[in-house]
């Protein structure tokens, strides 16, 4: 019995530490609120955000907004067609159907035409694609890995995913924000079986940026450095004159190293805000120290506005642990939103119509503690003003909250949100 009780206990022991290496990053967290030392609107903002978290801001670049698959996959396919050296492109969510059979027939196209393709699929996001569309792209010649695929050797590495949405081609010009390849994604928000999203074109030499960040996990998936002027081409900044022209950086996170990065970007911009914070987010689950910058925010005066998705919605889970945390948000005067026709899964952050931050990130503690993810940061204030209209564009098709509706929602509902944010860590 003895000797049955020992290798039981190495057993046991072996499983509680792949579980804590899952569920924890190992690395120093922000536990204190961020000091407000300046406005958005002093040069000591943007000169703290280039420095503190990630490269430097760079200027000359273009940027285009694409609204739901009806632009999204056009803009993005018309793209990959235009591909003349190199693809490289990374996402969460690749599921089966008609746009994902796309995707891959042109990229398998332009693997065949000798263009080099590579392909970092997060092995758990895509565990709803077709095998198929794997066996086209390697046999058309194209790179393809999953990442994080389960390994006896990267077991600990399980719960740690790559939600980072990324598309660069010839290295000049990049596409990111919140759009995933499945037919969820497809037409134009316009019922409940076609999601409500966003996703941006960009040009300049913020691209390189881009580059960078996927070029971070191809090394850790493969061990292979990409590099030289088919991927990092010489990048001019564009001319003064052309629309949108402005100023932006492009920063990743990831439970490896940084994996403060995302929630430090976002504490920092809340608490330098003047006038107005405008977040939509999928999954909107803060933490203390998020709920304590924007009640701070809202407390010297500027108009926080949040959407986030209504009862369609595709993780129910999320929504009750987000509601269960509302309380001093909507105490405070902030207007929290609910999507009504669709689910809604954009992820923006504008800050008193200069800051636009757009990418993979979710406004919770899996995105901030626990995922690779990659974010834009736009500082334009053309821009900011055109996000700022199609976000009031999505308030229209949204349900305002009031305190004393969340105060009297169903007991059930409490009972369940009493159980919910014991998860919260993990959504």
């Amino acid at each position: 019995m003895l000797l049955l009780a020992i290798p039981l206990t190495v057993v046991v022991t072996l499983v509680v530490v792949l579980i804590l290496a899952n569920f924890v990053s190992g690395e120093k967290k922000v536990e204190h609120n961020i000091d407000r030392l300046y406005s958005s609107d002093d040069p000591q903002f943007i000169r703290s955000m280039s420095l503190l978290l990630g490269p430097p801001v760079t200027s000359g670049n273009r940027y285009a907004v694409l609204l739901n698959g009806d632009e999204i996959f056009p803009s993005m396919l018309d793209g990959i067609q235009s591909a003349k050296e190199t693809i490289t492109f990374e996402t969460f969510i690749y599921w089966s159907g008609e746009i994902g059979a796309q995707f891959a027939a042109a990229l398998s196209e332009k693997a065949r035409s000798g263009v080099a393709v590579h392909i970092l699929l997060d092995w758990m996001g895509c565990k709803k694609m077709d095998h198929r569309y794997l066996d086209e792209l390697r046999q058309a010649g194209a790179d393809v890995v999953q990442y994080h695929k389960p390994h006896w050797t990267g077991l600990g590495r399980m719960n740690n995913r790559t939600h980072r949405k990324l598309l660069i081609i010839d290295g000049r010009v990049g596409f990111t924000g919140g759009v995933g390849i499945a037919e969820e994604w497809t037409g134009h928000a316009q019922d409940e079986k076609h999601w409500r999203d966003t996703h941006f074109r960009v040009e300049g030499p913020v691209v390189g940026h881009m580059q960078a960040v996927f070029m971070d996990n191809w090394i850790k998936a493969t061990g292979n450095v990409l590099h030289g002027p088919k991927y990092f081409p010489e990048i001019p900044p564009l001319a003064e004159g052309d629309a949108s022209h402005g100023v932006a950086h492009m920063f990743s996170s990831s439970p490896t190293h940084g994996a403060d990065d995302m929630e430090l970007m976002y504490l920092m911009a809340i608490t330098a805000a003047t006038h107005s914070i405008h977040l939509a987010s999928a999954y909107f689950v803060p933490d203390g120290l998020a709920i304590n910058a924007l009640v701070e925010a809202a407390r010297r005066g500027v108009r926080v506005r949040i959407v986030t998705p209504g009862k369609r919605i595709d993780t129910h889970t999320v929504r009750e642990a987000s509601r269960a945390c509302w309380g001093d948000l909507l105490a405070a005067g902030i207007e929290i939103h609910e999507y009504q026709p669709t689910m809604f899964h954009c992820k923006l952050l504008v800050v008193d119509d200069y800051l636009v931050s757009a990418g993979s990130t979710n406004f919770d503690s899996r995105s901030f503690k626990l995922n690779d993810e990659a974010n834009l940061n736009i500082y334009d204030r053309e821009f900011a003003r055109q996000q700022s209209a199609i976000f009031d564009a999505d308030i229209e098709k949204s349900h305002l909250v009031t305190y004393e509706e969340w105060l009297n929602r169903p007991r059930l509902e409490k009972l369940i949100e009493k159980v919910v944010p014991l998860l919260d860590w993990q959504l």
